[in-house]
């Protein structure tokens, strides 16, 4: 008989000093968290190649993370923030907003000051993707990608304590704002449009990159644009009930076929990262390889591609816990976050990660 999870079946305690506010000091020196077997083994990331197998197929999320976060005022001097969640044609962007009283449409925001003091402008075109969605579309004065990359702000999740999570950031570190430019970014981020990263893809660097090839497991690649909606707590009990955000995704006829030959060869689908199980099982169940995807991965999920997968440690309450708790199996899940909070592991964004594999049926 099939149990009915709920909200509260993925809640747990996390002492606040966990919370990882810096990578560690090289990518690979993280840790790693062997979760395959009943029996949990401590390991480093640099461990990861002895781990797989000869015949593997990684798959990592090659999203590049863009400077998203932009800060303004209305004509009337009330401050605002923007996080761009993607670009789309003729200047326009979806982005959230955050601020006292959202101005009517129409409106033409300054951004960094306006044009008269060297900045740009916003004008709000209306909500997104609907009259009454949560997103907004505005047009900016000039080319996004351009302007993001000037005037913008790495995008760094609400729980890492930075001046440039707050309008105060002009008073971020030099230090913090480089060290993050540099390690909020994987090693093969190629195309731009995530607000966030794929965290789990942080902790490669190019020696473990030589050390998986040199035991045989291949690479391919997929396209998921993440969403800072991938931080956001599910609110409603029933799970049924929530309204999963949309982000885009692109897989290549080349990884297609990547994973065909794997599957003959009698490899494993290695998944690097939540992002790319929910762009792979987005096309086992859609049949598309490009588009939007809104899916929802909770226990009794039946996974059709991804065989193994490389995580970090994930909010309490999120999406991405649950799909990770349909991946390994509820109770594993729930031993192994008990393990890693008894042994002091970084949790979230910057901290440590963990190997799993699918829960046999």
């Amino acid at each position: 008989m099939s149990h009915t999870y709920t909200l509260s079946d993925f809640d747990f305690e996390l002492p606040e000093s966990l919370i990882a506010q810096h990578p560690a000091s090289e990518r690979s020196a993280s840790r790693l968290l062997d979760g395959r077997q009943a029996e949990f083994a401590n390991r480093t990331f640099k461990d990861l190649p002895s781990l797989l197998k000869g015949g593997d197929l990684l798959v990592f999320n090659d999203t590049q993370v863009v400077k998203a976060r932009l800060f303004g005022e209305k004509p009337t001097g009330g401050k605002l923030e923007l996080l761009v969640e993607r670009v789309l044609t003729n200047h326009e962007v979806v982005a959230h907003m955050k601020v006292s009283k959202k101005p009517p449409v129409g409106t033409e925001l300054l951004m960094n000051g306006g044009p008269q003091v060297g900045g740009f402008t916003a004008t709000l075109l209306g909500r997104w993707p609907t009259v009454d969605g949560a997103l907004f579309r505005l047009q900016f004065s000039d080319e996004p990608h351009t302007l993001m990359q000037q005037y913008g702000h790495m995008p760094l999740p609400p729980y890492i304590a930075r001046h440039q999570n707050t309008a105060d950031a002009q008073h971020e570190t030099e230090e913090d704002k480089a060290e993050d430019e540099r390690r909020y970014q994987t090693v093969f981020a190629k195309h731009p449009g995530a607000a966030a990263a794929p965290t789990a893809a942080l902790h490669f660097d190019e020696g473990v990159l030589t050390g998986l090839a040199a035991q045989g497991v291949s690479r391919a690649s997929v396209t998921l644009h993440v969403g800072a909606g991938t931080f956001q707590p599910v609110k409603t009990e029933n799970l049924a009930e929530h309204r999963m955000h949309s982000e885009w995704y692109n897989i290549p006829a080349e990884t297609i076929q990547a994973i065909a030959d794997c599957r003959v060869r009698g490899g494993r689908v290695v998944a690097v990262g939540t992002t790319s199980v929910r762009t792979l099982e987005s096309w086992a169940q859609s049949g598309f390889t490009s588009g939007d995807t809104h899916i929802f991965i909770t226990p009794g999920f039946t996974f059709k591609v991804v065989d193994v997968l490389i995580t970090n440690f994930h909010l309490p309450k999120s999406t991405l816990l649950m799909l990770v708790s349909a991946f390994a199996g509820f109770e594993h899940m729930h031993a192994l976050y008990r393990h890693a909070i008894a042994h002091q592991y970084r949790f979230f964004s910057y901290g440590d990660a963990m190997l799993i594999e699918k829960k046999s049926a």
